[in-house]
């Protein structure tokens, strides 16, 4: 029980502090240059979380690395519905956190047209791509942010600092990425402000259910086919 408690706290987080960093924050509105606080939240709070529950659950802090892990070999069957219910719940709570703090606002704040950071992709979104350039986005950013995971936590390729090398890669990331989708590679970070930003967010929010799921798993074959493992 203690893994499913530490990956619903850190989920928790992660939504908090790179939801927070877009809608409370105001980086969301300062692009290019709000990009870089953006990615800083995320991916420091993957490092501050590597190392604040990492030894409890693993801090995968997303579905994603969920799948690639088991996919991987590196975690088991059993523990996979626990560790992905963990996840949604976790990242719903922190985002219901920042809408209760959003309405506490003295000139009120509406998420539905003001947004939580959601992600998504189309005309009116960010850089205005299509759903093509959008799942390309995050199977590749998937896919390599879950090989970096893989190949920083494994037992001939383990690092020194793996937290701090899998924190890096999410803020690298998001440079090249964000302007497509907003960035997720995580389901529970993309559901979590599409359930109260509801409309074109929550219709959307299928493709980053979907697409890093399958890109996390096709990582852990590639590392269980020992493709990418001696």
């Amino acid at each position: 029980m203690k893994k499913y408690v530490a990956e619903f706290i850190g989920t928790l987080t992660l939504v908090l502090v790179g939801c927070g960093a877009i809608a409370v924050g105001g980086f969301g509105g300062a692009f290019p240059l709000g990009i870089l606080p953006i990615a800083l939240a995320f991916g420091l709070t993957v490092t501050a979380m590597a190392y604040g529950i990492g030894h409890i659950s693993g801090a995968h802090l997303n579905p994603a690395v969920t799948a690639s892990l088991w996919v991987a070999g590196r975690i088991r069957s059993e523990d996979v519905a626990g560790y992905v219910i963990a996840q949604l719940v976790g990242g719903i709570v922190g985002a219901g956190i920042l809408v209760v703090m959003l309405k506490g606002k003295l000139a009120g704040y509406d998420v539905g047209a003001a947004g939580l950071g959601q992600n998504g992709w189309g005309e009116g979104y960010l850089g205005g791509y299509g759903m093509p350039a959008a799942i390309l986005a995050e199977f590749v950013a998937t896919l390599l942010f879950t090989l970096v995971i893989l190949g920083a936590t494994s037992g001939k390729g383990a690092t020194p600092f793996p937290g701090l090398v899998i924190g890096l890669t999410l803020v690298a990331l998001h440079f090249p990425f964000i302007n497509v989708t907003g960035l997720s590679v995580n389901p529970a970070r993309s559901l979590a402000p599409a359930v109260f930003v509801g409309g074109k967010a929550l219709a959307q929010v299928w493709l980053f259910l979907v697409v890093p799921t399958i890109a996390g798993a096709v990582s852990g074959w590639l590392y269980r086919a020992n493709v990418l493992e001696e």
